[in-house]
């Protein structure tokens, strides 16, 4: 293999498109575009992965979709393959870094304003450097909010390593 198989797209479940698509719109401020308007959402964060030195990469940011529960086809053309609406037991987890112009608690606070069920706020995780929080989206998805880390006695104070491995 040449190259390694690489990640292009991540779909949210939704029996309501519409519905999510304006919740993430007002929680991120992603664009979304309806492909159809209420069938499929396709989420376009925009801009590039920037370089250290602030200059951008050339590497899109991932784009992101929502899709109609009931049509579980990436094609929403063919006939419904029979989706089974709201996704239970272990799921995927889907990481969103926050910009250094936004916080993780602007996000959660909207998010929850909107519907959204808080999991965890602010900890921090010293193996790799940075903060996550979390919250489900009312249909179902686990949104991690992925932080680089700013000060480090905040840091060393809300360290995720030893509370988690005491639980």
């Amino acid at each position: 293999m040449t190259t390694p198989n690489t990640l292009i797209f991540v779909d949210f479940p939704s029996p309501d498109p519409a519905a999510a698509a304006h919740f993430y719109e007002e929680v991120f401020g992603w664009k979304i575009e309806g492909r159809p308007e209420g069938v499929f959402h396709r989420i376009v964060p925009g801009g590039e992965f920037p370089l250290p030195d602030g200059t951008n990469s050339g590497v899109g940011n991932l784009h992101l979709g929502i899709y109609e529960t009931r049509s579980a086809l990436p094609d929403p053309t063919p006939e419904p393959a029979g989706g089974t609406g709201r996704p239970e037991g272990p799921l995927p987890r889907v990481y969103i870094l926050v910009s250094p112009d936004d916080s993780e608690d602007r996000i959660l606070d909207k998010a929850e304003e909107l519907g959204a069920e808080i999991l965890w706020r602010g900890w921090y995780w010293a193996e790799f450097d940075g903060f996550h929080a979390s919250f489900r989206d009312p249909w179902g998805t686990q949104i991690i909010l992925w932080s680089k880390r700013d000060d480090p006695e905040v840091a060393e104070s809300r360290r995720v390593d030893d509370k988690v491995s005491k639980r």
